[in-house]
């Protein structure tokens, strides 16, 4: 029997605040790099629900989406001493209002730190973006692209 394809689904906050992008730095099988606050979607989660839990623990910032920027499709492929892997990532990232900070909230395991950067920041250092969707879902979000919840 086949085995049923089954991307990933994801979530991604894309969050601006004078001109500058709320992002983690986190450890990876490549180094530490940046990313969005973004995670996967847990059973019984919609996909905005997943973006306030997702941001919270990777942040400690409570976020209300108010929008979806896009829905993206990032696939790509990794040696392993037994073949390849081949992974498919289905991303929905919403905009929306950044809360308060929650003092003592403990970062999800990897994140090192929170940053704010500027767009031409982030696309200064691409060699650092965990995703190619980091700069993708920002130039989405930057021309407009926002879809009612």
């Amino acid at each position: 029997m086949m085995d049923r394809w089954k991307p990933s689904v994801t979530v991604a906050g894309i969050i601006e605040k004078d001109g500058k992008y709320l992002l983690v730095e986190e450890h990876t099988p490549n180094g530490l790099m940046f990313n969005n606050p973004a995670g996967h979607l847990d059973p019984g989660e919609s996909p905005a629900q997943a973006c306030v839990r997702e941001v919270l623990e990777e942040t400690a910032f409570h976020f209300r989406p108010t929008a979806l920027v896009g829905v993206y499709l990032s696939r790509f492929q990794r040696e392993l001493a037994d073949g390849r892997d081949d992974i498919t990532y289905l991303r929905f990232a919403f905009c929306g209002e950044l809360g308060d900070f929650v003092a003592g909230q403990a970062l999800d395991d990897g994140i090192v730190r929170t940053l704010w950067l500027s767009a031409d920041a982030i696309r200064a250092c691409p060699e650092r973006h965990r995703s190619p969707l980091l700069i993708q879902c920002m130039d989405d979000y930057l021309a407009g692209a926002r879809y009612p919840l």
